[in-house]
């Protein structure tokens, strides 16, 4: 993948080197090839022994230069790619091409030996490759211990670096590169806040509509970037998401940017028929069955709901104005639940909210409720006030899957959702409406579902039908619910770049947001189709994320990112480590964001942490120890991701302090105490 640039392949396809603009001749593919064979020779030179060329600064010289000249060559050969950058990304273009062009040769032995004798490590000089290197080589030049030769080098060379761009003048200089970098990230995301490196990214759905606070509860927690997902629900949510997100950004007087995602053309499971209205409420319990706390639930006037800090098994929404009229602390309310059974709730808490007030109620015995449900206190003299429960949402429906077990994936629209995941030939059943799927699968091939919770092997295949051998899910049984992924990692499957119902969802995103992310990009086509619709529609200023989640988007990152850079639009990556992993393999993850996050920072281009970040700490409360050490290496990126879940605003009150607590570490140096001899 580095020498995509500097070294094009000739299987490489006419359509990827058109937009590219790419005119290079076979002659200069060549010329590339023997320079490259040239300059690796010379870096293979005999090694001498270390303590006989410490006062010779020729020997790294030698090998400086040949590296030097074959830097400034990758900028002819790749010329005309240059030269169809926008302005904004000419200089991060040209040290991507630097990078690439450096990572193309085999610099360990060289890098190894510079840093033996003091020099800067060639490994850290991603942003700024041109400079360090000319930087390297004037220090040894000073170094050389005869000063009678003719230099070969100028003798001019201050701490930057300038090339002659027609008439005007392009600083390649470490601090300039560096600048630009910064300047990149601010465009795509906007300053940042509190003194802090790394912005703080949410993923919020339809669950903000039904808490009002909880984007005010975010953006307090310090957050200050909302992700929609295009994916899930539509127009009418995105736009109140977006609309408390901006109400909520002025009241507080805080920033707020919006990134919503294109679905793109991923995989899905089809819906899965909804289960009853009923909501349960259990106490927790101990492995013996004893109670070891009650059940603790919000009871309120419908939209009333809770402060995020409290800790909540349910909500209620009650109507009855007598009934809250009457409502106070300490009150039992007994009910019959959907079961016949008799149970009761007791008001523990009263809490005013802005306008309105709730209770906390707790319960001792397991209960389940529906809309319509009666909550009657009773007082002396049979004085009875009586509250009726109302919009009680459905259960949400799934299918367990174990080891061994067959699962059929159907596209036949005429099933009714009662089949769909019924047992029919002794297999649960789910739809996927895409018909590459059943069009590009073979018995024997991997597939994957929910990021990778479940695996299995597609066992036979029809027209209409995939059947499933589930080979990896929980020793209990995987859930596998509606909307979830589907990977097939070893199928030539076609995509289509942007989907139609990405085109509708652009025009949306167009007038709301401020950026939109591009979803399983693959080739270059795909990211050409996307700067064709915003060139279209005259989005010169809406920010592009690129997603980086399929083996193609990786291996053709440089590429793609020297695509995008032909348009002045923000441009940024993220790094969406799910579907990578999924379709890459998990013990690839590791080494895979470590070169996206190389890359990026050679083309000066911000990157997203995304998936699974504080994932513990967002669903259960209780982060693990990786997930701190997870967050200490997304610090490297310019944003980080959080996904939505009950604990979400204390997720991200634990990564806004982690983020300053490490920021003021950097800021305020503190030295070790020295060490002196004990007396005795």
């Amino acid at each position: 993948m580095l020498d995509a640039i500097t070294h094009k392949s000739e299987s490489d396809d006419r359509s990827e080197k058109s937009a590219l603009g790419s005119t290079e001749s076979s002659s200069h593919v060549e010329e590339s090839s023997s320079h490259v064979e040239e300059v690796s020779n010379c870096l293979s030179f005999p090694r001498q022994e270390l303590s006989q060329y410490l006062f010779d600064p020729e020997v790294y010289l030698h090998k400086l230069r040949a590296v030097n000249l074959h830097v400034l060559a990758s900028e002819q050969w790749n010329a005309s790619s240059l030269k169809t950058c926008h302005r904004t990304y000419l200089a991060s273009a040209t040290n991507l091409i630097h990078y690439l062009a450096l990572h193309c040769l085999d610099v360990d032995q060289l890098k190894e030996d510079l840093c033996s004798v003091g020099f800067l490590n060639l490994e850290y000089a991603n942003t700024n490759v041109l400079a360090s290197i000319t930087a390297s080589i004037q220090l040894l030049e000073n170094l050389k211990s005869d000063f009678s030769c003719k230099r070969t080098w100028p003798t001019d060379m201050r701490n930057y670096l300038a090339l002659q761009e027609g008439e005007k003048v392009m600083d390649l200089g470490t601090s300039a590169m560096r600048k630009r970098a910064s300047m990149h990230a601010t465009a795509l995301f906007g300053p940042l806040q509190e003194k802090k490196n790394v912005h703080i990214m949410v993923t919020v759905g339809r669950e903000a509509l039904a808490n009002e606070m909880l984007l005010s509860d975010l953006l307090k927690a310090g957050a200050n970037i909302v992700r929609i997902n295009c994916a899930h629900d539509g127009p009418s949510v995105w736009s109140e998401i977006i609309r408390l997100a901006k109400n909520s950004s002025q009241m507080l007087e805080k920033p707020c940017r919006i990134l919503m995602d294109l679905a793109g053309p991923k995989l899905r499971t089809g819906p899965l028929k909804t289960g009853p209205d009923v909501m349960k409420i259990a106490p927790k319990r101990a492995a013996q069955g004893d109670v070891i706390s009650p059940a603790q639930v919000w009871l309120s006037r419908t939209g009333c709901r809770p402060p995020a800090h409290l800790s909540l098994d349910a909500t209620l929404f009650v109507e009855g104005d007598r009934f809250f009229k009457e409502l106070e602390v300490g009150d039992v309310l007994k009910f019959i639940d959907v079961r016949g059974k008799r149970r009761s709730l007791t008001i523990s808490k009263k809490i005013s909210v802005f306008s309105c007030c709730g209770y906390v109620a707790e319960s001792l015995k397991t209960a389940y409720l529906e809309s319509g449900t009666k909550l009657c206190i009773q007082r002396k003299k049979g004085k009875v006030s009586i509250g009726e429960v109302v919009n009680v949402p459905a259960m949400e429906h799934f299918i367990r899957l174990r080891v061994g077990d067959l699962l059929t994936i159907t596209r036949d629209p005429r099933l009714s959702l009662e089949e769909i995941d019924g047992t029919t030939y002794g297999a649960p059943r789910i739809t996927c409406d895409s018909g590459r799927l059943f069009n590009s699968v073979k018995p024997g091939d991997p597939i994957a579902f929910d990021d990778g919770r479940i695996w299995g092997v597609v066992k036979g295949t029809s027209i209409n039908e995939i059947v499933v051998s589930i080979t990896q899910a929980s020793p209990k049984g995987s859930k596998l619910g509606a909307e979830k992924s589907i990977n097939i990692p070893n199928s030539d499957m076609h995509f289509e770049g942007l989907t139609s119902k990405d085109l509708v969802d652009l025009d949306f995103i167009a007038s709301n947001a401020d950026m939109v992310g591009i979803s399983f990009i693959r080739k270059l086509s795909d990211m050409v189709i996307v700067l064709q619709e915003l060139e279209k529609r005259n989005l010169r200023g809406l920010g592009i994320v690129m997603k980086i989640e399929t083996r193609g988007a990786f291996e053709n990152l440089p590429l793609l990112l020297l695509l995008a850079m032909q348009s002045p639009n923000p441009l940024g990556v993220m790094i969406a480590r799910g579907d990578l992993a999924v379709e890459c393999g998990w013990d690839q993850m590791a080494g895979i964001q470590e070169q996206i996050l190389s890359i990026c920072s050679a083309a000066h281009v911000p990157v997203i942490w995304a998936t699974q970040v504080l994932e513990s700490l967002t669903k259960s409360g209780i982060p693990t120890r990786a997930e701190i050490t997870d967050v200490a290496s997304g610090m490297r990126a310019s944003c980080i991701m959080l996904n939505k879940g009950k604990y979400i605003v204390e997720a991200v009150a634990m990564l806004n302090s982690i983020l300053h607590n490490c920021t003021a570490k950097k800021n305020v140096k503190t030295l070790p105490k020295p060490l002196f001899p004990s007396s005795c």
